[in-house]
């Protein structure tokens, strides 16, 4: 359980050395670099042939998002519910999934590597990438485990570090006490091409006691290298944000003081991460090394007695890919291998209030305290070739293996931390005897793309994904599960679609079996299945000054099982999954008359939705309405301003039923914001 025997492995060793050592000025080349191949653009690796939106760093630099929800919300069929601060729960093409591995049904990169180890994962994770400034953000919709990997179950979202040209400072000031500045310099200096992006943010919060503060930083280096074309980054993030409780009772969202108070004006999250890449890449050769490390400490005010989790992870790995080709065939292959040493202590400093049994079972003191180191290796190909003029075939296989080595760090079972037992039939935290366990993986897909003309062409895929069970579903056990046996999850999906130069329908249907979830025993279990049937459209159309703009999802997600699961609710074969809306709309009208102003109006609509398992309890859904603007004063000087709920609507971030009743996080009411951008 050392890192040092993690990095005795000679492949990750080397990650080390090229992730941190950037080539010495002597043996650069003197060419100037204009672009840099190596993008990390996960477009490139999965091709046409599929569902996948991109925000691109000018509309970021516009939007200016104060939550990632903001900008996500411009893909159809994704849904960034927002939480307390910077929290958020992600749907694309999903429910909003909730619990210990939830996260793990989304894979989420910067620049194609992924910023979290396998098994690893944070349900929070978009917090940790600077997607404020970021030269593109990329989504993949469905499954893309055959060329991403585990956990791009449901989809990926890979986050492009940016290489700003010039220098420029820009300054914000709005609602609840929110400033925001922001700084980025790029240029050439001899054979070297950098660049610095950095931006801080702080807000008071609009609920008692939700203020935060945040900052992040990118570094990018960019040269030639001995015929190589290599770029180099460095991301760091900081957040230290109070958190607010859900408000309960039935929409009390609507109720002036309620929406405004926090239950848990002692509920607090400070976080941390960083992460260096080295990219390099000479014809058809493309090779990344990377190390990461993040730590997080927050109070888990949501749970009875309250306890403090800190869990941290040091990790690393290698990409290597070869590209090929053979007449009318081309293609890739290659291998990804990454180590991880990860820990979780959860620790509750005081008695639990609450009722006899409550207090019986959640006692103070260590709860878990464990260690795990992983490794993941993986072998991939991606083939693509013209079968007839104007069609084509596009598959990729991946085999993918996932090792833990758990030490628990503990007292094993579910007694208090002295060795005592509890009341009620056992404490209800327990702890598994220390133990390994390893998943391998196989996930493909086959798909045929047509062409119907220059602008215009379809496709039919069949695709598979995985996401093996994350540390969390194996190790943070429950009411005296001493093992949880699980499978990996795995999904299956058939789309369908039509793209032209402006626009794109996608039709989907889509199973998973092994679901993981929480029993009515308390215990993980991993044999759910679901099922959904979908439609997503998106389009662009310009007419003269004006821009319009849609994107727009319509899907029905289900359960395909019948069993009774955790706090009291049974799941019924064919309910309705819950927080997962039929319709999801994201729509825009931009007009700009010149290149010296615009204006845009945003309207966000998130459907009616099923809140519980049961299917007992509805969210009416909400319909949000937002307008940005900005005026050049002169080459040097931007102007803009937005502002967000424009019409004052009072509805959710976040609805849900749980221990009978109704709770919700309220969404922040009409917020102005101004600003002025210097370019120097």
């Amino acid at each position: 359980m050392r890192l040092s025997r993690l990095l005795a492995s000679p492949a990750l060793a080397a990650s080390a050395v090229l992730a941190l050592v950037f080539p010495a000025p002597a043996a650069l080349s003197a060419d100037r670099i204009e672009e840099i191949v190596v993008t990390g653009s996960i477009g490139e690796r999965l091709g046409t042939a599929g569902s996948a939106g991109r925000i691109d760093g000018e509309a970021l630099a516009e939007i200016r998002h104060n939550h990632i929800h903001e900008a996500l919300s411009r893909v159809a069929g994704v849904w960034v519910a927002r939480g307390s601060g910077q929290e958020h729960l992600t749907a694309i093409r999903s429910a909003v999934l909730t619990g210990a591995g939830a996260c793990g049904e989304f894979l989420y990169l910067e620049d194609g590597l992924p910023i979290r180890p396998a098994g690893f994962c944070n349900i929070n994770n978009l917090f940790e990438v600077n997607g404020e400034q970021a030269g593109g953000i990329e989504v993949w919709r469905g499954p893309s485990s055959a060329v991403l990997g585990g956990n791009a179950l449901h989809g990926a979202v890979n986050v492009l570090t940016a290489n700003p040209e010039g220098a420029s400072l820009s300054l914000e000031g709005g609602s609840y006490g929110y400033y925001q500045a922001r700084a980025a310099f790029g240029g050439q200096i001899g054979a070297h091409r950098v660049g610095l992006s950095a931006h801080g943010s702080q807000s008071d919060g609009y609920r008692d006691a939700t203020g935060y503060g945040q900052q992040k930083l990118s570094l990018v280096h960019a040269a030639g290298f001995g015929g190589w074309q290599v770029r180099n980054t460095l991301n760091a993030t900081n957040l230290n944000q109070e958190t607010g409780g859900y408000v309960r009772g039935f929409e009390a969202y609507e109720d002036g003081e309620l929406r405004r108070s926090n239950p848990n004006p002692e509920a607090y999250r400070d976080a941390w991460s960083w992460r260096a890449a080295s990219h390099w890449s000479r014809q058809k050769t493309r090779a990344s090394a990377y190390l990461r490390r993040s730590r997080m400490v927050f109070l888990q005010h949501f749970l009875p007695g309250q306890p403090t989790e800190t869990n941290e992870q040091t990790s690393g790995g290698a990409l290597v890919s070869q590209g090929f080709a053979a007449g009318a065939w081309a293609g890739r292959f290659g291998a990804q291998i990454e180590a991880m040493q990860g820990s979780l202590l959860e620790i509750q400093d005081g008695p639990t209030t609450g009722s006899a049994f409550l207090v019986a079972t959640r006692p103070a003191g260590r709860h878990y305290d464990y260690g795990v180191d992983s490794i993941m290796a993986a072998g991939f190909y991606d083939l693509n070739g013209t079968l007839v003029e104007g069609l084509r075939l596009v598959h990729s296989l991946r085999l993918e293996h996932l090792s833990y080595d758990y030490e628990n760090r503990h007292l094993t079972g579910n007694s208090r931390d002295d060795g005592s037992a509890c009341g009620f039939g056992g404490c209800l935290y327990t702890r598994p005897d220390s133990r390994d366990d390893d998943f391998t993986e196989v996930a493909g897909r086959l798909g045929v793309e047509r062409d119907f003309g220059a602008r215009h062409s379809g496709y039919l895929m069949l695709a598979t994904g995985f996401r093996p069970p994350q540390a969390t579903e194996l190790y943070r056990l429950q009411r005296g599960q001493t093992v949880a046996d699980l499978d990996s999850e795995r999904l299956l999906s058939v789309e369908a679609g039509l793209k032209g130069g402006a626009w794109s329908l996608s039709a989907f249907s889509e199973r998973t079996r092994d679901f993981i979830f929480r029993d009515a025993s308390g215990f993980n279990v991993s044999d759910g299945k679901t099922k959904s049937l979908g439609l997503e459209f998106s389009g662009d159309w310009q007419l003269g000054d004006h821009r319009l703009s849609l994107a727009l999802s319509y899907a029905v997600h289900k359960y395909d099982f019948t069993r009774a699961a955790g706090l009291g609710e049974r799941i019924e074969d064919g309910n309705m999954m819950d927080s997962a809306p039929r319709w999801l709309t994201n729509a825009r009208w931009r007009y700009q008359p010149g290149e010296h102003w615009y204006s845009e109006f945003e309207l966000n609509q998130v459907g009616e939705h099923y809140v519980n398992a049961a299917n007992t309890a509805k969210y009416k859904g909400h319909v949000v309405l937002n307008w940005r603007g900005g005026y050049r004063l002169s080459q040097r000087i931007d102007l803009f301003a937005r502002v967000i709920n424009l019409l004052d609507e009072r509805y959710a971030d976040r609805a849900d039923y749980a221990f009978g009743s109704h709770r919700y996080f309220p969404a922040m009411p009409v917020q102005g914001y101004v600003g002025v951008n210097l370019t120097l």
